[in-house]
């Protein structure tokens, strides 16, 4: 009688380990209460409300009727859009890179997995300043590394030094993660900032991922800078992360891409190769419209999120317990909520940020997430990507709310 194995787990301890993306988990509660005729006003996806705009729709319309679009297309993307991303970055980054350079994948998010994936071997260190995209260490522990948080609050406006950087360094460190403006903070580093980590960085040997899909949203005084443009001896050493989504209002459409060296592109094209192949084309000829166009759209766009960004830091400002930052980049609030926990809200003491966004879901229908899926607790995000009435609505269950505490 053969006997069946029983200690081997059913799901491998690597997959096993990862936790969902707590962003998606908060905007699938809120879309499910939604639709079961809940009043709940979502504030978790950093998604723009905006429809795609018609010329890129148009785009993909008449895509589909094309006989080439219905084949496979090669695995690092349509050369036409391949040489339209190169062409943008000069545009818009001011430094040239050869359509080599440049691998179109399924969304940002495939970048940044593929760009973990090709550069760190196991064991391997990323300095991961946090607060964090939620996505970004669950890919760095996917590809064996080891990403180590450095920690900026509130009082820092969430921008880390380089005095912090150096201090979490070790021999071991392969890789920077930079976000600027960032997910989730909204924090943009000025044109200096960013100079003095890039050349820290290149004096040191360290790689740079640099995540720069909200290079068009920046507010007030703020200024986007780009890495590679800001230290040009880091272009060997630095993937530029980026893509449509949010500059575009193209979340659905999953298209992002990664520039760097053409030996780590062509490595990345080939995990690409066996990982899903092309881009849908349809999806790369819609981005070819959104990346060949002008900015008018997203000019227009970036309008409503900068009311929308006034409104949300000073309706939050004036809770009590509540510090908020004002985001001077991307669509997104992150207050500290440090001075509401442990207070008593309608029979509760909530104790952690995690705890608190569970009391406000619960108890106003209001979905926000906490700072655990970003780093230390003690912070919510809000995305101010939703419409202006939903915004005022939300804000104002909260205020009402925390109002309470006691």
């Amino acid at each position: 009688m053969s006997e069946h194995p029983t200690t081997k787990p059913r799901i491998s301890t690597r997959i096993g380990a990862i936790a969902e993306s707590a962003t998606l988990a908060v905007d699938a509660k809120a879309k499910a209460l939604k639709a079961a005729g809940r009043p709940v006003i979502g504030f978790g996806a950093g998604e723009p409300d905006f429809p795609t705009p018609d010329y890129i729709v148009e785009a993909a319309v008449a895509a589909c009727s094309v006989p080439a679009n219905h084949r496979y297309t090669p695995a690092a993307g349509l050369p036409d859009l391949r040489q339209a991303i190169a062409d943008k970055t000069l545009r818009d980054s001011g430094y040239q890179v050869a359509p080599s350079q440049v691998l179109v994948t399924n969304g940002g998010k495939q970048a940044v997995y593929e760009a973990f994936a090709t550069l760190v071997d196991p064991g391997d260190e990323v300095l991961l300043p946090a607060p964090y995209w939620t996505t970004y260490p669950e890919a760095i522990r996917l590809a064996g590394g080891v990403p180590v948080e450095v920690f900026a609050g509130a009082d820092q406006g969430y921008l880390v030094t380089v005095d912090q950087l150096e201090a979490a360094r070790t021999e071991r460190t392969k890789a920077l993660l930079f976000c600027s403006p960032s997910n989730p903070t909204g924090a943009v580093y000025s044109p200096e900032q960013t100079e003095a980590i890039g050349r820290w960085a290149l004096e040191h040997g360290i790689w740079v991922i640099t995540d720069e899909i909200y290079e068009h949203l920046t507010y007030d005084d703020a200024v986007f800078t780009p890495m590679v443009r800001a230290v040009p001896d880091l272009a060997d050493t630095t993937v530029v992360l980026n893509g449509v989504a949010k500059t575009y209002a193209m979340t659905g459409w999953r298209v992002g891409w990664m520039i760097g060296p053409a030996d780590v592109v062509k490595a990345a094209t080939n995990l690409q190769s066996h990982l899903s192949s092309n881009v849908a084309n349809v999806s790369q000829r819609a981005a070819i419209a959104a990346v060949t166009g002008d900015l008018a759209a997203v000019a227009r766009m970036r309008e409503a999120f900068d009311r929308r960004r006034r409104t949300i830091v000073e309706m939050l400002s004036a809770i009590d317990g509540v510090v908020c930052p004002t985001p001077k980049g991307a669509f997104y609030a992150y207050p500290s909520v440090e001075g509401v926990l442990g207070r008593t809200i309608r029979g509760v003491t909530p104790t952690t940020s995690a705890e608190l966004a569970a009391l406000i879901l619960d108890e106003v229908e209001v979905a926000v997430v906490p700072g655990e899926a970003f780093g230390p607790s003690g912070y919510l995000r809000l995305s101010y990507a939703l419409g202006d009435e939903d915004l005022v609505e939300g804000v104002g269950r909260i205020a009402t709310l925390l109002g309470e505490a006691r």
